[in-house]
């Protein structure tokens, strides 16, 4: 699939003194990198906010480790997209948003404490047989989870098995047009895919050229008893990379902007179902 954002041709003065900065600034950034703090945990009994975002932790973090700077898989693209997406969600809504996310592991006790769980790459993921019985416990009691950042039949496939053992018996549903979800804050009636930065290249002429190697995408769901959407699955599209990248220029903007309210709409109907 090729979609193509234009994008300002830049003077050849533009790009050396970008090329020069961008140089100048490697040292700095690897510095801030390496004193990066380490990824949060639930240290308090709480949440710290009306909102608090949870990451999904699973599988042997040194095993695991995913593309960019040794980050295992479930931490793809924390922190930034946090730090963009966390601060929109403030700017956008009334809702009293935590700073970062908190990362849980699926067999500690305040996991029941965050009831919208993030779960990124699931085409890698790994659950044992006391994480599946945790989750489906979560789930059934209330829980919302998100799971965005696969692609293709091979992490379908994955996931599937491993979801079908969360919960067992219930059918994975493609979302229609008019469900709440879509609508609860953000009427969502586009469904353009939502691309990963890896799946950006630049043309001759200066525009960005969307370059997905699995369409269409598909926003899916599992639901309980009474219809409450317990598991939302973003499936050939990468949210988390929207939000990580939406200060980059090369990014298209209106696929960020898609993604916050995507995202925003997921909060929403989390805290109100």
């Amino acid at each position: 699939m090729y979609r193509r954002w234009s994008r300002t041709r830049l003077r050849p003065v533009a790009i050396l003194a970008c090329l020069l900065t961008l140089a100048a600034s490697v040292p700095v950034a690897a510095q801030m990198w390496r004193s990066r703090r380490p990824p949060p945990t639930a240290d308090s009994a709480m949440p710290q906010a009306e909102f608090h975002m949870a990451r999904l932790i699973y599988g042997n973090n040194t095993s695991q480790l995913g593309r960019g700077f040794g980050r295992p898989w479930w931490a793809i693209d924390w922190p930034e997209a946090e730090a963009h997406f966390l601060p929109a969600v403030k700017r956008l809504t009334r809702i009293e948003v935590s700073d970062d996310s908190i990362h849980l592991e699926l067999t500690d006790d305040r996991v029941f404490d965050y009831p919208w769980l993030f779960a990124q790459q699931v085409g890698y993921w790994t659950l044992n047989d006391a994480e599946i019985l945790r989750l489906r416990q979560y789930l059934e009691r209330g829980g919302f989870l998100v799971v965005d950042d696969f692609h293709g039949p091979q992490d379908w496939q994955n996931f599937e098995v491993i979801i079908r053992q969360v919960l067992p018996g219930r059918p994975i549903l493609e979302l229609p047009a008019d469900h709440e979800l879509l609508h609860v804050f953000y009427d969502l009636d586009e469904r353009t895919q939502i691309p990963g930065e890896r799946h950006l290249r630049l043309s001759g002429n200066d525009e960005v050229v969307v370059d997905m190697p699995y369409s269409p995408p598909h926003w899916r769901g599992i639901f309980d008893d009474d219809g409450r959407l317990m598991v939302a699955i973003n499936f050939n599209m990468d949210m988390g990379d929207a939000w990580e990248h939406a200060d980059d220029w090369y990014y298209p903007e209106p696929m960020t902007a898609l993604a916050y309210r995507f995202g925003i709409n997921y909060i929403i109907y989390a805290i109100t179902h």
